[in-house]
């Protein structure tokens, strides 16, 4: 593999496009006054995502998740207020997650070796991601529960 290659969570290599060989934004880059385009840290953040959806099993339960939130709202027509509620627990888990993945890729990379302050690091960086599943899950229940009462009550 080439310059851009980096390893994965299983120490497979794989390409980049977004890194350009390194970090985002190297010394060079810094030194020269070289500007960072807002395309390509869009195209950073698109990639960011692709990672975690690619690496972490749990981004891809919550993707799951919310496909059937998607689409029982859609079942339920629901007003607009309930679906910005929706979309927003999505985007809250999603960005959740992202970040626990983040934190853990920094972590490992600091601390190869374990160490209980990074077991400690870890396990509130999932507990984040957890407060905010289960919040979502309210928000689910104060949504989904009335229209599934009224069906059931036919």
């Amino acid at each position: 593999m080439n310059e851009e290659a980096q390893a994965n969570d299983d120490g497979l290599q794989e390409a980049e496009p977004c890194t350009g060989g390194g970090f985002v934004r190297n010394d060079a880059d810094k030194h020269a006054g070289a500007r960072f385009s807002l395309v390509r840290a869009f195209a950073c953040a698109g990639c960011g995502l692709a990672f975690a959806f690619r690496t972490q099993r749990n981004m891809k339960i919550h993707a799951a998740v919310a496909a059937v939130a998607v689409a029982l709202g859609a079942a339920a027509g629901l007003d607009g207020a309930s679906w910005a509620a929706v979309i927003l627990c999505i985007a809250l888990v999603f960005a959740a997650e992202c970040l626990n993945t983040a934190l853990e890729s920094v972590v490992d990379l600091v601390s190869p070796e374990y160490s209980e302050l990074a077991r400690r690091a870890k396990d509130c960086a999932a507990g984040a991601v957890l407060v905010c599943a289960l919040a979502a899950l309210a928000v689910a229940a104060a949504v989904f529960l009335p229209h599934l009462c009224a069906w059931v009550a036919g």
